[in-house]
Protein backbone atom coordinates (compact mmCIF):
# COMPACT_ATOMS: atom_id res chain seq x y z
CA UNK A 1 0.00 0.00 0.00
CA UNK A 2 2.09 3.09 -1.19
CA UNK A 3 1.68 5.98 0.88
CA UNK A 4 0.43 9.57 -0.97
CA UNK A 5 -0.98 11.01 2.01
CA UNK A 6 0.43 14.37 3.30
CA UNK A 7 3.21 13.67 6.24
CA UNK A 8 5.72 15.61 8.32
CA UNK A 9 8.98 14.35 7.94
CA UNK A 10 9.08 13.00 11.11
CA UNK A 11 6.17 10.91 10.15
CA UNK A 12 7.10 10.27 6.69
CA UNK A 13 10.52 8.72 7.83
CA UNK A 14 8.69 6.53 10.71
CA UNK A 15 6.76 4.90 7.97
CA UNK A 16 9.38 4.20 5.72
CA UNK A 17 11.04 2.40 8.89
CA UNK A 18 7.97 0.38 8.72
CA UNK A 19 7.31 -0.46 5.62
CA UNK A 20 10.96 -1.96 5.54
CA UNK A 21 10.20 -4.08 8.81
CA UNK A 22 7.23 -5.17 6.83
CA UNK A 23 8.97 -6.21 3.83
CA UNK A 24 11.53 -7.61 5.85
CA UNK A 25 8.72 -9.93 7.93
CA UNK A 26 7.19 -11.08 4.77
CA UNK A 27 10.56 -12.36 3.30
CA UNK A 28 11.40 -13.88 6.94
CA UNK A 29 8.01 -16.19 7.07
CA UNK A 30 9.20 -16.80 3.25
CA UNK A 31 12.25 -18.37 4.50
CA UNK A 32 10.54 -20.60 7.04
CA UNK A 33 9.01 -22.87 5.18
CA UNK A 34 12.34 -23.50 3.29
CA UNK A 35 14.01 -23.99 6.66
CA UNK A 36 13.66 -27.95 7.90
CA UNK A 37 15.96 -27.49 11.21
CA UNK A 38 13.36 -26.87 14.14
CA UNK A 39 16.06 -24.98 16.03
CA UNK A 40 16.71 -22.63 12.44
CA UNK A 41 13.38 -22.07 12.37
CA UNK A 42 12.94 -21.36 16.26
CA UNK A 43 15.82 -18.71 15.50
CA UNK A 44 14.42 -17.47 12.68
CA UNK A 45 10.75 -16.79 14.53
CA UNK A 46 12.84 -14.92 17.04
CA UNK A 47 14.59 -12.79 14.78
CA UNK A 48 11.34 -12.05 13.10
CA UNK A 49 9.50 -11.28 16.64
CA UNK A 50 12.38 -8.96 17.46
CA UNK A 51 11.23 -7.28 14.51
CA UNK A 52 7.59 -7.07 15.06
CA UNK A 53 8.52 -5.85 18.69
CA UNK A 54 10.22 -2.79 16.87
CA UNK A 55 7.46 -2.47 14.53
CA UNK A 56 5.30 -2.14 17.29
CA UNK A 57 7.60 0.46 19.16
CA UNK A 58 7.41 2.87 15.42
CA UNK A 59 3.41 2.01 15.49
CA UNK A 60 3.37 4.22 18.85
CA UNK A 61 6.28 6.69 18.14
CA UNK A 62 3.88 7.37 15.05
CA UNK A 63 0.80 7.67 16.74
CA UNK A 64 2.12 9.93 19.39
CA UNK A 65 3.55 12.48 16.99
CA UNK A 66 0.24 12.45 14.98
CA UNK A 67 -1.54 13.42 18.59
CA UNK A 68 0.33 16.27 19.05
CA UNK A 69 0.31 17.30 15.23
CA UNK A 70 -3.54 16.84 15.44
CA UNK A 71 -4.16 20.71 16.20
CA UNK A 72 -1.76 21.40 12.98
CA UNK A 73 -3.32 19.27 10.73
CA UNK A 74 -6.57 19.94 8.93
CA UNK A 75 -9.35 17.11 9.62
CA UNK A 76 -9.08 15.34 6.67
CA UNK A 77 -5.57 15.07 6.31
CA UNK A 78 -5.92 13.81 10.25
CA UNK A 79 -8.16 11.27 9.05
CA UNK A 80 -5.58 10.25 6.31
CA UNK A 81 -3.33 9.86 8.64
CA UNK A 82 -5.13 8.32 11.40
CA UNK A 83 -6.63 5.39 8.74
CA UNK A 84 -2.33 5.05 7.53
CA UNK A 85 -2.09 4.05 10.85
CA UNK A 86 -4.58 1.75 11.52
CA UNK A 87 -3.36 0.15 8.09
CA UNK A 88 -0.26 -0.18 9.73
CA UNK A 89 -1.28 -2.09 13.00
CA UNK A 90 -3.73 -4.34 10.64
CA UNK A 91 -0.58 -5.46 8.90
CA UNK A 92 1.51 -6.04 12.18
CA UNK A 93 -1.91 -8.21 13.34
CA UNK A 94 -1.28 -10.26 10.36
CA UNK A 95 2.28 -11.16 11.52
CA UNK A 96 1.74 -11.18 14.92
CA UNK A 97 -1.03 -14.49 13.88
CA UNK A 98 1.45 -15.45 11.32
CA UNK A 99 4.06 -15.69 14.33
CA UNK A 100 1.59 -17.63 16.41
CA UNK A 101 0.68 -20.42 14.17
CA UNK A 102 4.19 -21.07 13.30
CA UNK A 103 4.38 -21.11 16.96
CA UNK A 104 2.03 -23.74 17.40
CA UNK A 105 3.44 -26.04 14.70
CA UNK A 106 6.96 -26.00 16.37
CA UNK A 107 5.44 -26.66 19.84
CA UNK A 108 7.61 -24.08 21.32
CA UNK A 109 4.34 -22.65 24.41
CA UNK A 110 7.27 -22.87 26.46
CA UNK A 111 9.81 -20.51 25.02
CA UNK A 112 6.47 -18.01 23.98
CA UNK A 113 7.60 -14.39 24.24
CA UNK A 114 4.49 -11.88 24.58
CA UNK A 115 4.85 -9.51 21.77
CA UNK A 116 2.73 -6.41 23.01
CA UNK A 117 3.52 -6.95 27.13
CA UNK A 118 3.01 -3.47 28.78
CA UNK A 119 5.89 -4.48 31.14
CA UNK A 120 6.45 -5.67 34.83
CA UNK A 121 5.24 -2.56 36.25
CA UNK A 122 1.35 -2.33 34.23
CA UNK A 123 -1.60 -4.49 34.56
CA UNK A 124 -3.59 -3.51 31.66
CA UNK A 125 -2.79 -2.63 28.51
CA UNK A 126 -3.43 1.03 27.53
CA UNK A 127 -5.67 1.67 23.90
CA UNK A 128 -2.87 2.53 22.30
CA UNK A 129 -1.29 -1.09 22.65
CA UNK A 130 -4.67 -2.67 21.63
CA UNK A 131 -3.33 -4.52 18.20
CA UNK A 132 -5.92 -6.74 17.71
CA UNK A 133 -8.60 -4.25 15.64
CA UNK A 134 -12.45 -4.87 16.13
CA UNK A 135 -12.58 -5.03 12.39
CA UNK A 136 -9.90 -8.23 12.40
CA UNK A 137 -12.18 -10.15 15.04
CA UNK A 138 -15.16 -12.27 14.23
CA UNK A 139 -18.30 -12.15 16.11
CA UNK A 140 -17.38 -15.27 17.81
CA UNK A 141 -14.50 -12.95 19.33
CA UNK A 142 -16.14 -10.01 19.76
CA UNK A 143 -18.47 -11.03 22.06
CA UNK A 144 -15.75 -12.88 24.32
CA UNK A 145 -13.96 -9.70 24.12
CA UNK A 146 -17.36 -8.31 25.00
CA UNK A 147 -18.26 -10.59 27.74
CA UNK A 148 -14.63 -10.11 29.46
CA UNK A 149 -14.63 -6.71 29.18
CA UNK A 150 -18.13 -6.61 31.02
CA UNK A 151 -16.58 -9.07 33.51
CA UNK A 152 -13.79 -7.03 34.22
CA UNK A 153 -15.79 -4.05 34.70
CA UNK A 154 -17.79 -5.80 37.28
CA UNK A 155 -14.79 -6.98 39.17
CA UNK A 156 -13.30 -3.45 38.70
CA UNK A 157 -17.08 -2.09 40.62
CA UNK A 158 -16.53 -4.80 42.95
CA UNK A 159 -13.27 -3.64 43.91
CA UNK A 160 -14.29 0.15 44.45
CA UNK A 161 -17.42 -1.31 46.50
CA UNK A 162 -14.79 -2.50 48.66
CA UNK A 163 -12.54 0.70 48.70
CA UNK A 164 -15.98 2.94 48.98
CA UNK A 165 -17.07 0.47 52.14
CA UNK A 166 -13.80 0.37 54.19
CA UNK A 167 -13.63 4.16 53.60
CA UNK A 168 -17.00 4.75 55.10
CA UNK A 169 -15.80 2.71 58.18
CA UNK A 170 -12.67 4.52 58.37
CA UNK A 171 -14.11 7.69 57.70
CA UNK A 172 -16.86 6.73 60.97
CA UNK A 173 -14.10 5.30 63.04
CA UNK A 174 -12.71 8.58 62.96
CA UNK A 175 -15.26 10.52 63.47
CA UNK A 176 -15.99 8.48 66.45
CA UNK A 177 -12.40 8.96 67.74
CA UNK A 178 -12.63 12.84 67.18
CA UNK A 179 -15.51 12.88 69.02
CA UNK A 180 -13.87 10.42 72.06
CA UNK A 181 -11.00 13.33 72.04
CA UNK A 182 -12.99 16.40 72.18
CA UNK A 183 -14.63 15.01 75.15
CA UNK A 184 -11.43 14.40 76.94
CA UNK A 185 -10.35 17.48 75.63
CA UNK A 186 -13.62 19.15 77.96
CA UNK A 187 -12.71 17.30 80.93
CA UNK A 188 -9.12 18.38 80.78
CA UNK A 189 -10.32 21.86 80.18
CA UNK A 190 -12.64 21.82 82.85
CA UNK A 191 -9.94 20.08 85.33
CA UNK A 192 -7.92 23.08 84.22
CA UNK A 193 -9.96 25.40 85.47
CA UNK A 194 -10.45 23.68 88.93
CA UNK A 195 -6.35 23.44 89.23
CA UNK A 196 -6.26 26.94 88.28
CA UNK A 197 -8.94 27.92 91.26
CA UNK A 198 -7.10 25.50 93.70
CA UNK A 199 -4.18 27.60 93.11
CA UNK A 200 -5.83 30.93 93.60
CA UNK A 201 -7.48 29.74 96.44
CA UNK A 202 -3.98 28.44 97.77
CA UNK A 203 -1.87 32.12 97.16
CA UNK A 204 -4.73 33.88 98.94
CA UNK A 205 -4.27 31.33 102.13
CA UNK A 206 -0.79 31.26 101.68
CA UNK A 207 -0.59 35.17 101.77
CA UNK A 208 -2.77 35.38 105.11
CA UNK A 209 -0.54 32.88 106.63
CA UNK A 210 2.16 35.03 105.79
CA UNK A 211 0.69 38.23 107.23
CA UNK A 212 -0.55 36.21 110.35
CA UNK A 213 3.00 35.11 110.86
CA UNK A 214 4.59 38.86 110.43
CA UNK A 215 1.72 40.02 113.34
CA UNK A 216 2.47 36.88 115.20
CA UNK A 217 6.74 37.65 114.91
CA UNK A 218 6.17 41.37 115.44
CA UNK A 219 3.93 40.97 118.77
CA UNK A 220 6.74 37.97 119.80
CA UNK A 221 8.99 40.90 119.39
CA UNK A 222 7.46 43.64 121.84
CA UNK A 223 6.60 40.67 124.31
CA UNK A 224 10.65 40.00 124.37
CA UNK A 225 11.14 43.94 124.88
CA UNK A 226 8.86 43.92 127.50
CA UNK A 227 10.94 41.38 129.02
CA UNK A 228 14.49 42.46 128.56
CA UNK A 229 13.19 45.33 130.04
CA UNK A 230 12.13 43.99 132.96
CA UNK A 231 15.10 42.01 133.26
CA UNK A 232 17.01 45.20 133.05
CA UNK A 233 14.83 46.77 135.82
CA UNK A 234 15.79 43.85 138.26
CA UNK A 235 19.10 43.62 137.84
CA UNK A 236 19.95 47.16 138.61
CA UNK A 237 17.33 46.95 141.63
CA UNK A 238 19.59 43.90 142.57
CA UNK A 239 22.59 46.16 141.88
CA UNK A 240 21.84 49.26 143.22
CA UNK A 241 18.42 49.26 146.08
CA UNK A 242 18.44 52.62 146.71
CA UNK A 243 18.06 54.03 143.23
CA UNK A 244 15.71 56.86 143.42
CA UNK A 245 14.60 56.21 139.65
CA UNK A 246 12.88 52.77 140.33
CA UNK A 247 12.18 52.68 143.91
CA UNK A 248 8.47 53.91 143.07
CA UNK A 249 8.05 50.80 140.63
CA UNK A 250 5.71 48.63 141.26
CA UNK A 251 6.57 45.46 142.75
CA UNK A 252 10.17 46.74 143.41
CA UNK A 253 10.19 49.38 146.06
CA UNK A 254 10.27 47.87 149.50
CA UNK A 255 7.07 48.37 152.07
CA UNK A 256 6.93 51.91 153.68
CA UNK A 257 6.46 50.36 157.46
CA UNK A 258 9.77 48.54 157.13
CA UNK A 259 11.55 51.58 156.14
CA UNK A 260 10.44 53.89 158.78
CA UNK A 261 11.46 51.37 161.18
CA UNK A 262 14.52 50.68 159.61
CA UNK A 263 15.18 54.91 159.80
CA UNK A 264 13.68 54.02 164.16
CA UNK A 265 16.48 51.60 164.58
CA UNK A 266 19.08 53.44 162.91
CA UNK A 267 18.05 56.79 165.31
CA UNK A 268 17.85 54.64 167.93
CA UNK A 269 21.39 53.37 167.22
CA UNK A 270 22.99 57.28 166.70
CA UNK A 271 21.34 58.17 170.23
CA UNK A 272 23.10 55.48 172.26
CA UNK A 273 25.98 56.29 170.60
CA UNK A 274 26.09 60.01 171.71
CA UNK A 275 25.39 58.69 175.13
Amino acid sequence: MASDVPMSPELEQIDGEVQDIFRALQNGFQKMDKIKDSNRQAKQLEDLTAKMKECKRLIKEFDRILKDEESNNPPEVHKQLNDRKQYMIKELNSYVTLRKTYQSSLGNNNKRVELFDMGAGSSEPAAEDNIQMASAMSNQQLMDAGREQMTQTDQAIDRSKMVVMQTIETGTQTASALTQQTEQMKRIDNELDSVHFSLKKASQLVKEIGRQVATDKCIMALLFLIVCGVIAIIVVKIVNPRNKNIRDIPGLAPPAQNFQISNRRLLSVEIFSGL
